[in-house]
This record gives structure tokens, C-alpha cells and sequence, in this order.
């Protein structure tokens, strides 16, 4: 199958305003792009690119005082199969964890595993070892938040999703990420394109998503405690240790967001 993904930003700034913009195709998605989701904004800019300390693909420009409009549209390959599930995969011992996963299995910003430890042992403590914790720990996460943009909140953890017990996608991946990290399962976080494909109406606005990768069986695999089935047609921009590390904009002053659009469809040909 092959996807459109895209988007559509506005801003207005009062004065020129240095950002930075993460929002192109992960790159481990380079061989599926048909039509690359360049970067384009108008007023035209300079954009320089560069890979971040998680391999992310990002762009700096300085946004001019006024309105701004930042936009991309592209076309990927997808091969329309849903999320892999291996219920045997198997966790690994910290010590025999490869190096670069263990910055996955710490706390960060908004991930408080040292506040959910406790928390997390008494709730998962007894469930089996390796993908099946993964996804007990997802079955939870599901149940126990209340979806709502009306609940979403650009400063809240995963601590905070616990104790309140709503929130959108990105607090669903927090609070799955922060379970995992205290049980010794690397954990990180996930943000992309996410469309309605294979799933029945009604469909909501688009927006972009966020789920979680869990490190087992020597490989990363994809969780979505918000969702909590296999899907079809995730197309991953970056990853990190939780969203601080992975804004889509990251604005260096003031501005207003004026407009926001998100597309991810399935383009059927002839």
C-alpha cells in the first residue's frame, strides 16, 4: 500500500525566532519514500539539517518576524501488515542488556520511573517475564487512562497520568515507558503518523501519534498501550526517551501556532 503523510504549520512571531523542526520520515523508512516530505516553508528560509543524539533527522531555520508557514508532502511504501506481535520474545537480564539500550531504561523528563517503582512491582510484579509483561503492562496503561484531548497538557508525566488517570497518546507512552523502565525492560518513546487505515468509522481529526518501542529478544519492538491492538500503516518521524526529546517544533521565543493539519491516508491507484 502506499501512504500520503503531511502537515501543515502556521505561526505568527513577534520577532525573528530560531527553531528547530522534527518532522520528516525516520530515516529508517529511506528505501519506502516515493515522494520525499521535504521541507517547505514560506516565507522561503535557509534550512540546515542534522542528525540529533538519537539519530533523528532535524532541521534549524530562524523564523522571521510575521507569519510563517511550514509544510511537507510525501509518499511512503508501507507494506499494509499490522505491528508484529511475538509473544515468546524474551527479556534480557540488565546485565546482558547491549550498551546503547541502557539510556532507555532510566528516567527522564517526563517518564519518573524512580516515582513509579514501587507502583509498577506490586502491579506487575508476578506477571510473567518478557513480551507478555510488555503487554500486560499495556493492558493496564489502556484501561486505567481515559482518553481526551481536553485532558492533554504539554508538562505532563507519566506520574501525573497515573495519579489523574486521563490524558492523549503521548501520556499513554509515557506511563507504559515508565512501568517498563522499572521493570528492567528498555523502553522509548515514539512519534509519527498514525491514520485510520483498517480501522472502521467514525474517524477523528488527524493528528500526530505517539507510541512506545520495547527492547526484547535482541530488538526493538512496537507497543501502543492508547490503541492496545496491532495496527496498520505507522509511519515513524523520530525517537527518543520521551517527547522532550522529540518535539515536533522547538521554538527558541515567543509565537502563536496559528494553524495545525496533520494528513495520513492510504492512496489507492488505478
Amino acid at each position: 500500500m502506499k501512504i500520503r503523510v503531511g502537515y501543515e504549520l502556521i505561526y505568527d512571531f513577534p520577532q525573528p525566532t530560531p527553531m528547530i523542526v522534527c518532522l520528516g520520515v525516520h530515516f529508517t523508512r529511506a528505501s519506502d519514500v516515493i515522494k520525499p516530505d521535504f521541507m517547505i516553508t514560506d516565507p522561503a528560509l535557509p534550512i540546515t539539517p542534522y542528525r540529533d543524539s538519537f539519530g533523528n533527522w532535524c532541521n534549524r531555520i530562524v523564523a522571521p518576524a510575521g507569519r510563517l508557514r511550514i509544510w511537507g508532502d510525501g509518499l511512503v511504501n508501507d507494506s499494509g501488515k499490522p505491528d508484529v506481535v511475538v509473544p515468546f520474545a524474551h527479556q534480557h537480564l540488565v546485565e546482558d542488556l547491549p550498551s546503547e539500550t541502557l539510556t532507555y531504561l532510566l528516567g527522564s523528563r517526563y517518564c519518573e520511573s524512580d516515582r513509579l517503582t514501587d507502583v509498577a512491582w506490586e502491579l506487575f510484579g508476578k506477571s510473567p517475564l518478557g513480551w507478555a509483561r510488555v503487554q500486560t503492562i499495556c493492558d493496564f496503561v489502556h484501561n486505567h487512562i481515559t482518553f481526551g484531548y481536553e485532558h492533554a497538557r504539554v508538562t505532563k508525566t507519566a506520574w501525573e497520568a497515573y495519579n489523574e488517570g486521563n490524558g492523549v497518546c503521548r501520556d499513554y507512552a509515557h506511563l507504559a515507558i515508565a512501568f517498563c523502565r522499572c521493570m528492567n525492560i528498555p523502553a522509548r518513546y515514539c512519534t509519527g503518523y498514525l491514520g485510520d487505515m483498517g480501522m472502521p468509522p467514525p474517524y477523528g481529526p488527524m493528528d500526530f501519534a505517539g507510541w512506545f518501542e520495547a527492547f526484547l529478544d535482541g530488538r526493538w519492538y512496537t507497543f501502543d498501550a492508547r490503541n492496545n491492538i496491532p495496527r496498520i500503516g505507522r509511519v515513524l518521524i523520530a525517537q527518543g526517551r520521551d517527547a522532550s526529546d522529540v518535539p515536533i517544533t522547538h521554538t527558541f521565543g515567543k509565537n502563536t501556532l496559528v494553524n495545525f493539519k496533520v494528513v495520513t491516508e492510504e492512496v489507492t491507484t488505478n
